[in-house]
């Protein structure tokens, strides 16, 4: 066939659908470059905005690090070469929490404070025979923070055969972290916001009893409950990784309201019967403050509370990990043997034993007291290793205390120490049988 002449009609209708395509091809090359500068931006956010979070949020499973403006504050070193942590992550504190715990037990109170009003009174002998830089051993609530405030050891276990005490140490953890002071920490522990606000510009030297004054005015904020609880479960959580279930999470609001509703009047008394074993009905207990306003023998408060130096040694050991709650009977055969042995695999040795009374809880069975001194026993000791244990006039040690303008004079409980190898050894050689034997080796 002959070839036709492109017609003129023709070329201008060729040239359109070229121009048509060039076009076309010029809008996808431009929305694809367009598309690429898009994407590149929002992968460079999401770097940036990644790294960031990073920055703010400690990874799971590690401890959180301080803010710039507000730093640890540095350890007393290790005594006698022990090769103990600056500080432990979460993973391995949680680790140990639970390998260390043994299932829980049984007592008559669910003991959300301590009813000992002589705490202060055995802590410059205790300066001489344990200084900074050791390990503590002790039971029970807050009564540990003053010791370990003023004892400044380098770690802590608080061993309590019941879960719930290991549930409240987790408890004032949490508040402790999230609280940079004494103002901050009461008023997230009884939800009374006003106390922060109406101290944020009070002077560090207040006292425990300007603050407790202070305190006893205000009512209880739900909201605030509401809001603190919830940012103690993101602390423990969220935060720290610590795997609470239902139930314990169940057993740290009920602690949270019981601290909420009886305020600082809270005392050895408070709580449900139908709960932890709970038993009401006991009379003279001190309240929170009247513990919290309390002196040792010259009249000055060295409570955790007492000032902000105090309190701010007890904040950086929770804050580093290194106060470790334990479920444990004293007389089980797991918790203090194995407290022992890590201990032991780092060459470290106790120091300071706090039993309260529950040696003469002990002493009410057949053996429970001599395997509660076996177990010591098979601890690394400290040579000057004590014993601090609480006891009534009945022990022939009762004397009043009066200290703090809100203690009540004549409360008829002391605290003792003795020599932790003295008491073992005599309950090893047949010289301690009874609970009055160990009161007759210890000092007021």
């Amino acid at each position: 066939m002959p070839r036709l002449r492109p017609t003129s009609l023709h070329v201008a209708a060729l040239r359109i659908r070229l121009l048509r395509t060039r076009l076309l091809r010029t809008r996808v090359l431009r929305t694809r470059v367009l598309r690429s500068h898009v994407l590149l931006a929002l992968s460079t956010v999401t770097a940036l905005s990644l790294a960031a979070c990073q920055r703010l949020r400690p990874s799971r499973g590690s401890a959180a690090p301080a803010a710039a403006d507000d730093a640890l504050r540095p350890l007393p070193a290790a005594r006698d070469g022990a090769r103990l942590p600056d500080r432990l992550d979460d993973s391995t504190y949680w680790r140990m929490v639970r390998e260390l715990s043994e299932p829980g037990g049984y007592f008559q109170s669910e003991n959300f404070v301590s009813n000992e009003m002589g705490l202060q009174h055995v802590i410059a002998r205790l300066e001489q025979l344990a200084p900074p830089g050791g390990v503590y051993i002790g039971v029970g609530p807050e009564q540990n923070f003053t010791y370990l405030g003023t004892l400044q050891p380098r770690i802590a276990f608080i061993v309590d055969i019941r879960r719930q005490n290991l549930l409240q140490q987790l408890w004032y953890k949490a508040l402790f972290e999230l609280s940079p002071t004494r103002a901050v920490f009461l008023s997230r522990l009884f939800a009374r916001p006003a106390l922060a606000t109406a101290l944020a510009t009070a002077p560090v030297t207040l006292s425990a009893d300007s603050l407790m004054a202070r305190l006893a005015q205000l009512p209880p904020d739900e909201a605030a409950f509401h809001r603190v609880f919830a940012e103690a479960k993101a602390q423990l959580v969220q935060r720290h990784g610590f795997t609470l279930d239902s139930s314990d999470l169940a057993t740290l609001r009920y602690v949270d309201s019981i601290f909420v509703h009886a305020g600082p009047s809270l005392n050895y008394s408070s709580g449900s019967s139908q709960r932890g074993g709970g038993r009401g009905g006991f009379g003279r207990m001190p309240s929170f403050a009247q513990i919290a306003t309390t002196t040792n023998e010259a009249g000055v408060n060295r409570g955790f509370l007492g000032s902000e130096a105090t309190y701010g040694t007890v904040r950086d050991l929770e804050r580093r990990n290194l106060v470790i709650p334990v479920v444990g009977d004293f007389a089980g055969p797991k918790a203090l043997r194995a407290v022992g042995a890590w201990l032991r695999a780092r060459d470290a040795r106790v120091d300071v034993f706090y039993t309260s009374n529950v040696e003469q809880y002990l002493f009410q069975s057949t053996d429970n007291w001599s395997r509660f001194y076996a177990n010591v026993g098979a601890m690394p000791l400290a040579p000057n290793s004590a014993f601090i244990r609480s006891s009534t006039n009945r022990g022939g040690f009762g004397r009043g205390f009066g200290g703090g303008s809100s203690g009540p004079a004549g409360f008829l409980m002391t605290q003792l120490t003795s020599s932790i190898t003295e008491v073992v050894s005599g309950a090893q050689a047949g010289r301690v049988r009874s609970y009055g034997d160990v009161l007759g080796l210890s000092k007021p």
